[in-house]
């Protein structure tokens, strides 16, 4: 697999033009970038700026991250959904960015939707946003999140909505800390359900060894530093012939408040044993 990093990582502490200058520093094949900080970025340069820095690196965009809450919209929130989807579809389309996270919706209330609702609400919303990505060359990551305020929450269900959408610009993304979040990954063989083509990201992070009920994604580690099974993990995905991105994505206070490039050089190096 190839190493890359989410930008999520240094959330709050760094910039575009920081994170693009230390994937060079230590040798990342791939960055995904957060939209809220190419939009930024933006404020002060030109999106031409960004191609060049891509056509003359050996770094490269992978995914945008990301576009939440897609489900049970109301029209006012579906077309905000739209909006800030239709921007990741043009600026990938420029700079050669092929993927766009796409994540369920988050809330209280999401425990007391079924089964049926969230199924059929999560194929009208990935056709719908499948049809506009169609029109840019682009393709949608579909991520599940193992919490109960998710409502998609694990990887069965995740496949039965993606099998159901049945684009071929719809897929999903892994996230090993969001995978554990579930059931601390006693399913872990639900990754045979997914055929290798069908991998467009993974995320790859570790866990503090917590009970599921306190587990945050503020517990998330470096890979290598927890509990999570990623060496298994790897294995499965070698099995499939996967050798995409393995993404670090780190929602961690403490990494927050370390010197980026402090933290781009430790992800680096505990990552690449799981590659």
């Amino acid at each position: 697999m190839k190493l890359g990093i989410n930008e999520a990582t240094c959330k709050g502490n760094s910039t575009l033009e920081k994170d693009l200058l230390l994937c060079e520093k230590y040798h990342y094949s791939y960055i995904e970038i957060r939209l809220d900080m190419l939009k930024d970025y933006l404020k002060g340069h030109s999106i031409e700026e960004l191609q060049n820095f891509f056509k003359t690196s050996h770094v490269k965009p992978y995914a945008f991250n990301s576009i939440e809450d897609i489900n049970f919209r109301t029209e006012q929130q579906w077309e905000e959904v739209v909006a800030l989807f239709t921007f990741a579809c043009e600026m990938g389309q420029k700079i050669g960015n092929p993927y766009i996270i796409v994540v369920p919706t988050m809330g209280d209330d999401m425990i007391q939707k079924t089964e049926k609702e969230i199924f059929d609400d999560s194929v009208k919303v990935l056709r719908k946003l499948s049809d506009i990505a169609t029109s840019y060359g682009m393709k949608l990551a579909f991520e599940p999140i193992g919490n109960s305020r998710w409502c998609v929450r694990n990887l069965e269900q995740c496949m039965d909505i993606i099998n159901a959408v049945d684009r071929k610009n719809v897929g999903v993304a892994l996230d090993a800390f969001n995978l554990f979040l579930y059931n601390k990954l006693q399913n872990i063989d639900s990754l045979e359900l997914v055929p290798a083509e069908k991998i467009f990201v993974y995320h790859i992070d570790d866990s503090e060894n917590l009970p599921l009920s306190v587990l945050d994604h503020c517990h998330r580690l470096f890979p290598g530093d927890g509990v999570i099974p990623l060496a298994a993990i790897t294995q499965k995905l070698h099995a499939k012939g996967y050798d995409g991105i393995a993404s670090v994505e780190l929602f961690r206070p403490e990494y927050w408040a370390m010197d980026p490039d402090e933290v781009f050089r430790l992800a680096a190096e505990k990552t690449k044993q799981f590659l």
